[in-house]
Parts: C-alpha cells; sequence; structure tokens
C-alpha cells in the first residue's frame, strides 16, 4: 500500500506546483512531483499499471482520431 502513499504525495505536489506563481519553485515542485509518481506508479501492482497504460493509451487514441478527423 506504500505505493498509494506515494501516488497521493506525488499527484498533490504537482497539483501545489500548478498553484505556485514562482517559476523556479514551480518547475522544480513539478519534476519532483512527477518523480514521487512515477516511483509511486513503479510500486504499484501489475494490475494497476497495466489498467493505467490501457486508460492512458486509449485516451490518446481518442484524441489522435478526434485530430484526425478535423483535418
Amino acid at each position: 500500500m506504500n505505493y498509494l502513499l506515494f501516488l497521493t504525495i506525488g499527484l498533490a505536489i504537482i497539483w501545489f506546483s500548478i498553484k505556485i506563481e514562482e517559476e523556479v519553485l514551480r518547475i522544480s515542485a513539478a519534476i519532483a512531483g512527477t518523480l514521487i509518481t512515477v516511483w509511486g506508479f513503479s510500486l504499484s501492482p501489475t494490475t494497476i499499471q497495466v489498467a493505467v497504460e490501457l486508460a492512458v493509451v486509449i485516451s490518446v487514441f481518442s484524441f489522435c482520431i478526434r485530430c484526425w478527423r478535423k483535418d
């Protein structure tokens, strides 16, 4: 269950970095949040990794199809 802690902390730091006005702090917080989120994702069980990967592939594929139809 440590992966949930890392994922939550990482996503919270990324959300916090969006709210920061200072550019250097925003970039460093976004990088730290991304690293912690990736760490939590790598610790998560395989079924969660596959489910998240499928969701990302489906969302990107549907986005690309929408862009392709506009042209």
